[in-house]
C-alpha cells in the first residue's frame, strides 16, 4: 500500500511537467516571432546599388549625384507620359525609367532612364513591381548604394503624381 508521501512523490517528478512545457512554448514562440519581425523589417524596403544595377541617360551610365529621388517606373506606350513626366516638378528629383527603354530628353527635374533586358528584369525584381506606373522614393545610404524610403503605390495615371507624392 502506498503512503501519502510516496504519491506525492511520484507526482513532482513526471516526465514533463506544465510549467516546463509552456516555457518552451513560449520561447518558441517568442524566437519564431522575433525572426519574422526581422524578416519582415529587412525585406521591406530594398537596396539599390547602381554600380550593380547600370542605366543610362541617353548614351552616358547614370551616376545618382542627389540625396533623394522619386522613382517612376512607367510605360513609353502611354505617349503622353514622357511629356508629363518631364514637365512635372516635386520636391526631390525624378529618375524616370521605362519599361520599354526608350531614350528622351532629361529636363532640369526628370532624369530619363533606361537599361539593359538584365538591369530591367533585376530591377523589376527587386522591387517586386508588378504594375505600370509605379512611383517610390529612394534614400542615399552611401556612394552609390540608395534605399528604398517609402512603400512602392500603383498610380492610376501620370496625372495624380502631385496628389500621390504628398502620401509618400
Amino acid at each position: 500500500m502506498e503512503t501519502h508521501s510516496n504519491i506525492i512523490s511520484k507526482r513532482g517528478k513526471s516526465f514533463l511537467s506544465l510549467s516546463t512545457l509552456l516555457a518552451s512554448f513560449f520561447g518558441a514562440a517568442m524566437i519564431a516571432a522575433a525572426f519574422a519581425y526581422f524578416n519582415y523589417k529587412f525585406s521591406e524596403y530594398k537596396f539599390i546599388d547602381f554600380k550593380e544595377f547600370v542605366f543610362y541617360e541617353q548614351k552616358d551610365i547614370f551616376t545618382p549625384n542627389e540625396e533623394n529621388y522619386i522613382i517612376i517606373f512607367y510605360s513609353s506606350k502611354d505617349r503622353e507620359a514622357p511629356k508629363l513626366l518631364a514637365q512635372t516638378r516635386l520636391n526631390y528629383k525624378i529618375l524616370a525609367i521605362d519599361y520599354y527603354n526608350q531614350a528622351f530628353e532629361n529636363t532640369q527635374n526628370t532624369t530619363f532612364l533606361r537599361s539593359g533586358t538584365k538591369t530591367s528584369l533585376g530591377f523589376i525584381q527587386r522591387f517586386n513591381i508588378y504594375e505600370s506606373p509605379s512611383i517610390f522614393l529612394i534614400k542615399k545610404t552611401k556612394e552609390q548604394i540608395y534605399k528604398q524610403d517609402s512603400m512602392i503605390r500603383k498610380l492610376d495615371n501620370l496625372s495624380e503624381l502631385s496628389t500621390i507624392i504628398k502620401d509618400l
